[in-house]
């Protein structure tokens, strides 16, 4: 067990006037064994960074990819195709052997490209194949709507509505899906499911690999956005037979404001060719060739659609290089104690009058993913004013202030002076100089 886990089991004894000194907060961050990657990202001064399950920051391994990336189109042009370090002709397959551990897939499952609803879109064109019998998908209320978006355009494409095809499991507390509800609703009549790992307001994490294995018992292909897990949750999705997933490598990953996404296929179903073809997916060998006959490549790389975007896979081939030396497993360990600990924090400190926060996240460990949802009925007048101290969250409809302690390069001191000011925030009633009204970008 490491120190960080020690820390978590004593944060569960009740020793509260321990648990709520800065001097603890300070003790946690010397057992930290992952303290010093902290240095290697660009805080912004005098801020608490938040909102790392929105955008990660930039590292200086990210960095550094980038500008050598630029250096090489300076001075290489066109040759850097084949010359490049690695040659950018193979740079997505080189970074699946990078990424392919983080979300427990074999290389040749994993392909860097496209977007996350692009990627989506490609996937569901391949995989969802209706028929008489089975022509439904089915969803959930609570996934981020982009998804849902696309699925609902996936079934016009064929000349379904969404009443008809869309079969959507409802939450019973406006947080959280149940995972018996979803297993209910996988009727004869669902072809396939597509669901999120982690749910973006609340930080629920689903049971992924129960959830497949029901959806394989009833004939069902079943697929999982991993957008607000890929980088903070430990997968096994070639183990759990998942069919598909897609993820944005912006968050957690650390790879830049919209860089380029992230899709796996399992092997089973390498033989299925891509939705949206194109000349990228063709097989490597042979993809100059130029031929009229589609020849896809093997594996995942099969799903690419056009040139890879480089100077946006670049940062990623830095920031993989830091999750490989600090391994998933120990950021999992920390970010569960820093979940846990600033929910005890909440608890303790900030759930009474006049504070009257709540923790909309699951406690239990195996249930929660990187970040945890603080609700309150000012909670869009709080995030705001939160900003105006220097801590950076982000809101999100119609009560939640998401709170990301990323273990790359959050303290538990942060934490406990997050916890601060909201307590401060409302003994100086701050939140009262600011609207009732989100910014365009919450």
């Amino acid at each position: 067990m490491s120190d960080i886990e020690k820390g978590v089991n004593l944060m569960s004894t009740g020793e509260v006037e321990k648990l709520s000194s800065e001097v603890y907060a300070r003790q946690l961050d010397k057992a930290d064994e992952l303290a010093n990657f902290r240095e290697r990202f660009f805080i912004p001064p005098g801020n608490i960074y938040m909102d790392g399950n929105s955008l990660g920051l930039l590292s200086r391994d990210a960095e550094e990819t980038l500008l050598k990336m630029l250096a090489e189109w300076k001075q290489l042009g066109i040759d850097g195709w084949t010359k490049g370090t690695p040659p950018w002709f193979s740079l997505s397959e080189e970074l699946s052997n990078n990424l392919a551990p983080l979300v427990g897939a074999e290389p040749e499952e994993v392909i860097i490209t496209g977007s996350t609803t692009s990627n989506l879109h490609n996937l569901m064109a391949g995989f969802y194949r209706p028929t008489r019998e089975r022509f439904k998908i089915l969803a959930d209320e609570l996934n981020f709507p982009s998804d849902k978006y696309a699925l609902e355009s996936q079934l016009r494409l064929r000349g379904l509505d969404s009443e008809q095809g869309l079969v959507l499991v409802s939450s019973g507390d406006g947080r959280t899906i149940s995972e018996d509800d979803i297993i209910a609703a996988m009727i004869d009549e669902v072809a396939v499911a597509v669901l999120p790992s982690v749910l973006y307001r609340s930080g629920q994490l689903l049971d992924l690999k129960r959830l497949t294995k029901a959806a394989h018992e009833r004939g069902i292909l079943i697929g999982f956005d991993l957008s607000h897990s890929a980088g903070a949750v430990p997968h096994k999705l070639h183990d759990w037979n998942v069919d598909f997933a897609f993820w944005c490598t912006y968050k957690y990953l650390n790879g830049g404001p919209g860089s380029v996404a992230g899709l796996f296929v399992h092997r089973r179903h390498f033989e299925c060719l891509p939705g949206l073809a194109g000349w990228w997916g063709y097989h490597k060998d042979k993809q100059f060739d130029l031929a009229l006959e589609f020849v896809p490549a093997a594996g995942a790389g099969a799903w690419q659609i056009g040139s890879p975007h480089l100077l946006s896979v670049a940062p990623l081939m830095g920031s993989l290089n830091i999750f490989e030396e600090a391994g998933i497993k120990r950021l999992r360990a920390k970010s569960l104690a820093l979940t846990s600990y600033l929910i005890d924090l909440i608890d303790t400190e900030l759930s009474q009058a006049p504070y009257n926060y709540r923790v909309g996240t699951p406690r239990e460990s195996e249930r929660r993913g990187g970040h945890v949802a603080l609700e309150h009925e000012e909670a869009v007048r709080i995030n705001a004013a939160l900003k105006q101290r220097g801590v950076i969250p982000d809101f999100r409809p119609p009560n939640v202030i998401r709170l990301a302690p990323v273990p790359l390069y959050v303290t538990f001191h942060d934490v406990w002076l997050l916890v601060q000011h909201l307590k401060g925030i409302i003994d100086n009633k701050e939140y009262e100089a600011f609207p009732r009204e989100r910014d365009t970008v919450a």
